[in-house]
């Protein structure tokens, strides 16, 4: 999971980073809001973390923002000094999932990250993942098609589980990077193009069966499900 964090104290953010890195994610820190929007405009996260007064954009306009704009759900937790009971309804209204009051105790901060992405994606929580005629065998690593199982290595499996868990959802080069090779590593282009072919066509995403994996150009790869009775006709 790749999480993002928008506070312009960067103390409170060394804080969140090193929280949010003991239960096993990582984290990109912004100290304005602008800075994050813009990195959002090309980039994904799985969930965001908010402070609500920012110098140059409040933490509501935001969020607001984030659920106009971007096609993913992500779960937001706010966090906040302010503590009646307006700013929880408006923060909640505007689109935040949850609400945590300063200052930041590191064990809830945990806690309620992972019951976010614990209801926001409850597929990480499965030992089998199943996706049309393709299942994913969290526990034994192996991914199968129609019960016919299909080789894979090491990062084409971490891969696939990572595309398939955000169908429809476009992953940049960044993300996938973080995700399948670990925190904040620079994988090279050529290497994560060369995996991304093999995993094509180890598991022949086609449209006939079910699924094809989409390029986009200086951005990433998006996994996208389809109608194999429509691209039966289609040809």
């Amino acid at each position: 999971m790749r999480l993002a964090a928008l506070d312009d104290d960067v103390s409170q953010l060394d804080l969140i980073q090193r929280s949010v890195r003991a239960i096993g994610y990582e984290c990109q820190l912004f100290e304005r809001g602008q800075a994050l929007l813009r990195e959002l405009r090309r980039d994904s996260f799985d969930l965001l973390i908010v402070d609500w007064q920012l110098p140059d954009i409040a933490g509501p306009d935001v969020v607001r923002w984030v659920r106009e704009h971007h096609e993913h759900a992500m779960p937001i937790l706010f966090l906040t000094n302010r503590s009646e009971e307006r700013d929880v309804v408006e923060g909640l209204g505007c689109g935040a999932d949850d609400y945590m009051l300063k200052p930041i105790r590191v064990h809830e901060l945990m806690a309620r990250v992972k019951a976010l992405i614990r209801r926001s994606y409850p597929q990480a929580e499965g030992s089998a993942l199943c996706f049309g005629g393709y299942t994913i065998d969290l526990a034994a690593r192996t991914v199968h098609y129609e019960g016919r199982p299909i080789e894979l290595k090491h990062r084409e499996f971490e891969l696939a589980r990572c595309l398939f868990s955000n169908t429809g959802r476009l992953l940049s080069r960044a993300y996938l990077g973080e995700t399948v090779w670990g925190r904040a590593v620079e994988v090279p282009s050529r290497s994560l193009d060369t995996h991304i072919s093999s995993l094509r066509a180890k598991l022949e995403l086609r449209p006939a069966r079910g699924f094809r994996l989409v390029a986009v150009y200086g951005q990433g790869y998006r996994l996208e499900a389809v109608d194999p009775s429509v691209a039966e006709e289609a040809s």
